[in-house]
């Protein structure tokens, strides 16, 4: 039990140095915990520390978990995370060598986004009710999401102060903490201004410590990021809408929409707040097959 300690103490190490020097969110954080602790508890079965294993032993551990059917993002996704680990014990002199460094990433197809039709957008916008303050309340949340192109994590820890309704601007605090300046738009802007001049005020609640955050619960607290895939969900069912849809498939259609309307890549980037530009550039990909699609299904010799 000692030894396990003394191992969950060292995945604490290396997560907080990842803290102090990358910056990363908690939620990133956690996945990094969460996916070392599983590894350490595989190297307890098989009698060994987790920071001694060697190549050998972290090719067996992916291999049980291509076994128990992970898939090969997901592995890829691990084997990173190994890699900064191993790394880090290396450069803190607990080992002399990687074990990583040897092994193959999985080989990755590029995954496409999930994203909508226009149509499909307005369809799931119109969905909430608008008697009610909650209906109000998503109604603009999700006009919010869509005319900005915003993370639910970003969504969700806004604050009145990050909204600037004269302007028609949004001050956006994404990964790793950076901040991105992001234009609003006139329809979500007259949604946003309406939602708080009447649902939020109803939506306060006394004695609740709501920390001036823009969206709240029908109890008064701030939302989660639970709560806005609750909603989503359960308005794309209201409106029809059969695809998985989720809080970051609202991001993608701003981001498709935008390419298909031919916004400049590199400003599209800096609206989603991108740091590589390579990772903007699947939008262009998107629309192409989308172009396609309407070639194939309304040109008469397609």
């Amino acid at each position: 039990m000692a030894e396990q300690t003394a191992q969950d103490a060292l995945i604490e190490r290396f997560v907080d140095a990842l803290w102090m020097e990358k910056g990363l969110s908690q939620n990133t954080l956690q996945a990094y915990r969460s996916d070392l602790s599983s590894l350490q508890q595989w190297s307890v079965k098989a009698g060994q520390e987790l920071h001694e294993l060697q190549r050998a032993d972290l090719q067996s551990y992916l291999g049980d978990l291509f076994k128990n059917n992970l898939k090969p993002r997901s592995s890829a996704r691990k084997l990173s995370v190994l890699r900064r680990f191993f790394r880090w014990l290396v450069r803190e002199g607990m080992r002399d060598e990687d074990p990583t460094a040897l092994i193959e990433s999985p080989k990755l197809g590029r995954r496409l986004p999930r994203t909508l039709s226009e149509g499909d957008v307005e369809r799931l916008l119109a969905a909430p009710d608008l008697s009610s303050p909650i209906g109000l309340r998503d109604r603009a949340m999700f006009e919010l999401m869509y005319a900005c192109g915003l993370r639910v994590g970003e969504l969700v820890s806004l604050t009145i102060l990050q909204v600037n309704l004269q302007q028609g601007a949004l001050r956006v605090r994404g990964k790793g903490d950076k901040e991105r300046i992001v234009p609003l738009g006139e329809v979500a802007q007259d949604w946003v201004q309406r939602y708080f001049a009447d649902s939020r005020q109803q939506l306060l609640k006394p004695g609740v410590n709501h920390d001036d955050v823009l969206f709240l619960t029908a109890r008064g607290r701030g939302m989660t990021r639970q709560n806005v895939w609750h909603s989503i969900k359960k308005h794309a069912l209201q409106s029809g809408l059969n695809s998985v849809i989720s809080p970051h498939t609202l991001r993608h259609a701003f981001a498709t929409h935008l390419v298909n309307h031919d916004a400049d890549l590199r400003v599209v980037q800096l609206l989603l707040g991108h740091a590589d530009l390579s990772t903007t550039q699947i939008y262009t990909h998107v629309a192409r097959l989308r172009l396609q699609d309407v070639h194939r299904n309304h040109h008469p010799r397609a």
